[in-house]
Protein backbone atom coordinates (compact mmCIF):
# COMPACT_ATOMS: atom_id res chain seq x y z
CA UNK A 1 0.00 0.00 0.00
CA UNK A 2 1.34 3.41 -0.92
CA UNK A 3 2.21 5.58 2.17
CA UNK A 4 1.35 9.20 1.17
CA UNK A 5 1.92 12.31 3.45
CA UNK A 6 -0.41 15.34 3.67
CA UNK A 7 -0.16 18.66 4.94
CA UNK A 8 -2.53 18.66 7.44
CA UNK A 9 -2.67 22.36 7.73
CA UNK A 10 -1.59 25.73 6.52
CA UNK A 11 -1.92 27.05 2.76
CA UNK A 12 -1.15 23.52 1.43
CA UNK A 13 -2.97 21.69 2.95
CA UNK A 14 -6.76 22.52 1.46
CA UNK A 15 -5.38 22.61 -1.44
CA UNK A 16 -3.20 19.58 -1.31
CA UNK A 17 -6.70 17.30 -0.52
CA UNK A 18 -8.71 19.29 -2.98
CA UNK A 19 -5.70 17.65 -5.73
CA UNK A 20 -5.94 14.26 -4.12
CA UNK A 21 -10.18 14.22 -3.94
CA UNK A 22 -9.62 15.62 -7.77
CA UNK A 23 -7.20 12.77 -8.65
CA UNK A 24 -9.90 10.26 -7.45
CA UNK A 25 -8.43 9.74 -3.85
CA UNK A 26 -10.38 9.56 -0.69
CA UNK A 27 -9.61 12.38 1.62
CA UNK A 28 -10.78 12.87 5.04
CA UNK A 29 -13.62 14.96 6.41
CA UNK A 30 -12.61 16.29 9.36
CA UNK A 31 -9.07 17.75 10.44
CA UNK A 32 -8.94 15.62 13.56
CA UNK A 33 -8.34 12.66 11.21
CA UNK A 34 -4.39 12.00 11.00
CA UNK A 35 -4.31 8.64 9.11
CA UNK A 36 -6.80 7.61 6.07
CA UNK A 37 -7.03 4.31 4.22
CA UNK A 38 -8.01 4.68 0.87
CA UNK A 39 -8.16 0.88 0.54
CA UNK A 40 -9.62 0.99 -3.39
CA UNK A 41 -6.53 2.94 -4.24
CA UNK A 42 -4.48 0.86 -2.12
CA UNK A 43 -3.17 4.37 -0.88
CA UNK A 44 -2.82 5.40 3.30
CA UNK A 45 -2.64 8.83 3.67
CA UNK A 46 -0.82 10.19 6.61
CA UNK A 47 -1.75 14.11 7.86
CA UNK A 48 1.50 15.56 9.37
CA UNK A 49 2.79 18.98 10.40
CA UNK A 50 4.03 20.52 6.30
CA UNK A 51 7.44 21.19 7.27
CA UNK A 52 7.65 17.57 8.51
CA UNK A 53 6.32 16.11 5.68
CA UNK A 54 10.13 16.39 4.14
CA UNK A 55 11.66 14.51 6.87
CA UNK A 56 9.39 11.58 6.87
CA UNK A 57 9.55 11.07 3.04
CA UNK A 58 13.39 11.40 3.29
CA UNK A 59 13.31 8.92 6.27
CA UNK A 60 11.36 6.43 4.16
CA UNK A 61 8.70 6.38 6.95
CA UNK A 62 6.37 7.88 4.36
CA UNK A 63 6.60 6.95 -0.12
CA UNK A 64 5.93 9.88 -1.28
CA UNK A 65 4.77 13.21 0.00
CA UNK A 66 3.08 16.98 -0.62
CA UNK A 67 4.83 20.02 0.62
CA UNK A 68 6.40 23.18 -0.44
CA UNK A 69 9.38 23.11 -2.48
CA UNK A 70 10.96 25.99 0.20
CA UNK A 71 10.24 23.54 3.03
CA UNK A 72 12.07 20.90 1.19
CA UNK A 73 15.47 22.49 0.99
CA UNK A 74 15.17 23.99 4.36
CA UNK A 75 14.65 20.17 5.75
CA UNK A 76 17.89 18.55 4.41
CA UNK A 77 16.08 16.00 4.41
CA UNK A 78 17.21 12.90 2.11
CA UNK A 79 14.39 13.40 -0.60
CA UNK A 80 13.73 14.85 -3.98
CA UNK A 81 11.51 16.63 -5.71
CA UNK A 82 9.20 14.37 -8.32
CA UNK A 83 6.80 16.87 -9.55
CA UNK A 84 5.95 20.37 -9.35
CA UNK A 85 2.15 20.81 -8.64
CA UNK A 86 1.21 24.47 -9.67
CA UNK A 87 -0.43 25.96 -6.75
CA UNK A 88 0.69 27.42 -3.73
CA UNK A 89 3.62 29.90 -5.78
CA UNK A 90 5.28 32.35 -3.83
CA UNK A 91 9.04 33.57 -4.21
CA UNK A 92 11.46 33.74 -1.36
CA UNK A 93 12.71 37.26 -0.91
CA UNK A 94 14.97 39.43 1.20
CA UNK A 95 13.53 42.74 2.69
CA UNK A 96 14.66 45.76 4.95
CA UNK A 97 13.07 48.77 5.73
CA UNK A 98 13.88 51.26 2.91
CA UNK A 99 15.08 48.31 1.13
CA UNK A 100 14.31 49.89 -2.56
CA UNK A 101 17.98 50.05 -4.11
CA UNK A 102 19.55 47.47 -1.83
CA UNK A 103 21.87 44.27 -2.91
CA UNK A 104 22.52 41.26 -1.51
CA UNK A 105 26.42 42.88 -0.95
CA UNK A 106 24.18 45.21 1.63
CA UNK A 107 23.81 42.25 3.80
CA UNK A 108 27.32 41.37 4.60
CA UNK A 109 27.86 41.62 8.55
CA UNK A 110 23.70 42.29 9.11
CA UNK A 111 21.37 40.47 10.84
CA UNK A 112 18.72 38.38 9.04
CA UNK A 113 15.66 37.28 10.46
CA UNK A 114 13.82 33.90 8.94
CA UNK A 115 12.14 30.61 9.54
CA UNK A 116 14.26 28.72 6.76
CA UNK A 117 17.83 28.97 8.38
CA UNK A 118 19.33 26.40 6.07
CA UNK A 119 17.90 27.43 3.19
CA UNK A 120 19.35 31.20 4.17
CA UNK A 121 22.87 30.42 4.92
CA UNK A 122 23.17 28.44 1.95
CA UNK A 123 21.63 30.41 -0.70
CA UNK A 124 24.23 32.99 1.50
CA UNK A 125 27.41 30.78 1.06
CA UNK A 126 26.69 30.15 -2.19
CA UNK A 127 27.02 34.13 -2.95
CA UNK A 128 29.93 34.51 -0.45
CA UNK A 129 28.04 36.42 2.12
CA UNK A 130 28.91 36.45 5.65
CA UNK A 131 26.00 37.22 7.69
CA UNK A 132 24.13 36.12 10.77
CA UNK A 133 21.31 33.85 10.47
CA UNK A 134 18.45 34.80 13.28
CA UNK A 135 16.27 31.96 13.81
CA UNK A 136 12.00 32.89 14.35
CA UNK A 137 8.94 30.30 14.61
CA UNK A 138 6.54 32.34 12.68
CA UNK A 139 6.25 35.49 11.35
CA UNK A 140 9.39 38.05 11.18
CA UNK A 141 8.21 40.88 9.46
CA UNK A 142 8.26 42.48 13.19
CA UNK A 143 11.90 40.93 14.18
CA UNK A 144 13.76 44.62 12.86
CA UNK A 145 11.28 46.86 14.30
CA UNK A 146 11.99 44.80 17.54
CA UNK A 147 15.80 45.22 16.72
CA UNK A 148 16.64 41.58 16.72
CA UNK A 149 17.40 41.58 12.84
CA UNK A 150 18.34 44.49 10.33
CA UNK A 151 16.91 42.20 7.45
CA UNK A 152 14.61 39.17 6.67
CA UNK A 153 14.19 36.42 4.18
CA UNK A 154 10.20 35.10 3.60
CA UNK A 155 8.08 33.83 1.50
CA UNK A 156 6.41 36.45 -0.32
CA UNK A 157 3.05 36.19 -1.92
CA UNK A 158 1.47 39.41 -2.82
CA UNK A 159 4.19 41.07 -0.41
CA UNK A 160 1.30 43.43 1.33
CA UNK A 161 2.30 41.91 4.48
CA UNK A 162 6.05 42.94 4.72
CA UNK A 163 4.47 46.46 2.90
CA UNK A 164 2.18 46.65 6.13
CA UNK A 165 5.40 46.19 8.17
CA UNK A 166 7.22 48.90 6.20
CA UNK A 167 9.50 46.46 4.45
CA UNK A 168 10.83 46.41 1.41
CA UNK A 169 12.14 43.54 -0.98
CA UNK A 170 15.00 43.78 -2.74
CA UNK A 171 17.67 41.55 -4.17
CA UNK A 172 17.28 38.50 -6.60
CA UNK A 173 14.59 36.02 -5.47
CA UNK A 174 16.36 33.34 -3.60
CA UNK A 175 13.88 30.69 -4.35
CA UNK A 176 10.45 30.18 -6.76
CA UNK A 177 8.54 28.01 -4.16
CA UNK A 178 5.61 25.88 -5.12
CA UNK A 179 3.87 22.56 -3.94
CA UNK A 180 5.45 19.71 -5.38
CA UNK A 181 5.07 15.90 -4.70
CA UNK A 182 8.65 14.65 -3.27
CA UNK A 183 9.76 11.12 -2.68
CA UNK A 184 13.12 9.10 -1.35
CA UNK A 185 16.26 10.31 -3.08
CA UNK A 186 17.22 6.56 -3.40
CA UNK A 187 13.73 5.28 -4.29
CA UNK A 188 12.96 4.14 -7.90
CA UNK A 189 9.44 5.26 -9.45
CA UNK A 190 7.36 2.33 -8.69
CA UNK A 191 4.12 1.37 -10.81
CA UNK A 192 2.14 2.71 -7.43
CA UNK A 193 4.23 6.14 -7.65
CA UNK A 194 3.65 6.14 -11.45
CA UNK A 195 -0.31 6.03 -11.21
CA UNK A 196 -0.16 8.68 -8.23
CA UNK A 197 1.80 10.93 -11.23
CA UNK A 198 -0.08 9.81 -13.55
CA UNK A 199 -3.45 10.99 -11.83
CA UNK A 200 -1.59 14.18 -10.77
CA UNK A 201 -0.52 15.09 -13.83
CA UNK A 202 -4.07 14.71 -15.25
CA UNK A 203 -5.91 17.04 -12.87
CA UNK A 204 -2.72 19.64 -13.75
CA UNK A 205 -3.56 19.80 -17.15
CA UNK A 206 -7.45 19.58 -17.05
CA UNK A 207 -6.84 22.80 -15.02
CA UNK A 208 -4.53 24.40 -17.72
CA UNK A 209 -6.51 23.30 -20.74
CA UNK A 210 -9.89 23.29 -22.02
CA UNK A 211 -11.72 21.67 -24.94
CA UNK A 212 -12.57 23.62 -27.53
CA UNK A 213 -14.86 22.72 -30.33
CA UNK A 214 -16.40 24.37 -33.58
CA UNK A 215 -17.19 24.14 -37.00
CA UNK A 216 -15.61 25.69 -39.85
CA UNK A 217 -15.49 25.68 -43.80
CA UNK A 218 -13.00 23.45 -44.86
CA UNK A 219 -11.81 26.31 -47.09
CA UNK A 220 -10.86 28.10 -43.76
CA UNK A 221 -9.63 25.12 -41.69
CA UNK A 222 -5.82 25.57 -42.02
CA UNK A 223 -6.40 29.10 -40.67
CA UNK A 224 -8.23 27.76 -37.90
CA UNK A 225 -6.35 24.68 -36.74
CA UNK A 226 -3.23 26.84 -36.79
CA UNK A 227 -4.83 28.74 -33.71
CA UNK A 228 -5.90 25.52 -32.16
CA UNK A 229 -3.16 22.89 -32.92
CA UNK A 230 -4.10 21.04 -30.00
CA UNK A 231 -1.99 19.29 -27.64
CA UNK A 232 -0.87 17.04 -30.47
CA UNK A 233 -3.19 17.66 -33.04
CA UNK A 234 -6.58 18.51 -33.16
CA UNK A 235 -10.12 16.37 -33.65
CA UNK A 236 -11.69 17.21 -37.46
CA UNK A 237 -14.77 15.43 -38.58
CA UNK A 238 -16.92 15.60 -41.42
CA UNK A 239 -20.26 17.35 -40.84
CA UNK A 240 -23.64 16.65 -43.21
CA UNK A 241 -22.64 19.59 -45.04
CA UNK A 242 -19.23 18.25 -46.91
CA UNK A 243 -18.22 22.32 -47.04
CA UNK A 244 -17.96 22.07 -43.78
CA UNK A 245 -16.08 20.30 -40.38
CA UNK A 246 -16.16 19.69 -36.47
CA UNK A 247 -13.11 20.41 -34.80
CA UNK A 248 -12.08 19.37 -31.27
CA UNK A 249 -8.77 20.75 -29.78
CA UNK A 250 -7.16 20.97 -26.09
CA UNK A 251 -6.54 24.77 -25.30
CA UNK A 252 -5.03 26.63 -23.22
CA UNK A 253 -7.63 28.14 -20.60
CA UNK A 254 -5.86 31.23 -19.75
CA UNK A 255 -5.93 32.08 -23.98
CA UNK A 256 -9.11 30.48 -24.25
CA UNK A 257 -11.21 34.02 -24.79
CA UNK A 258 -8.81 35.14 -27.20
CA UNK A 259 -9.30 32.10 -29.14
CA UNK A 260 -12.54 32.48 -29.19
CA UNK A 261 -12.58 35.62 -30.71
CA UNK A 262 -10.00 34.65 -33.20
CA UNK A 263 -11.60 31.78 -34.63
CA UNK A 264 -14.35 33.43 -34.66
CA UNK A 265 -12.75 36.29 -37.37
CA UNK A 266 -11.72 33.66 -39.64
CA UNK A 267 -15.05 31.93 -39.74
CA UNK A 268 -15.28 29.55 -37.26
CA UNK A 269 -18.99 29.14 -35.91
CA UNK A 270 -20.58 26.80 -32.69
CA UNK A 271 -17.65 27.52 -30.81
CA UNK A 272 -18.49 25.54 -27.59
CA UNK A 273 -16.16 25.89 -24.44
CA UNK A 274 -16.01 22.70 -21.77
CA UNK A 275 -13.99 22.03 -19.02
CA UNK A 276 -11.56 19.26 -18.36
CA UNK A 277 -12.48 17.34 -15.08
CA UNK A 278 -8.95 14.92 -15.78
CA UNK A 279 -7.02 13.37 -18.33
CA UNK A 280 -4.36 11.06 -18.69
CA UNK A 281 -1.49 12.11 -21.70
Amino acid sequence: MLRIAVPNKGSLSEPASRMLAEAGYRQRRESRELVLVDTENKVEFFYIRPRDVAVYVGAGTVDVGITGRDLLLDSGAHAVEHRGLGFAQATFRFAAPDGKGLTIDDLRGKRIATSYDALVKNYLTEHGIEAEVVHLDGAVESSVRLGVADAVADVVETGSTLRAAGMDVFGEPLLKSEAILIRHADTDVTRDIAILDGRLEGVIMARNYVLMDYDIQREHLDGAVKLTPGYQSPTVSPLHDENWVAVRAMVERSTMNRVMDELHDVGARGIIVTPIITSRI
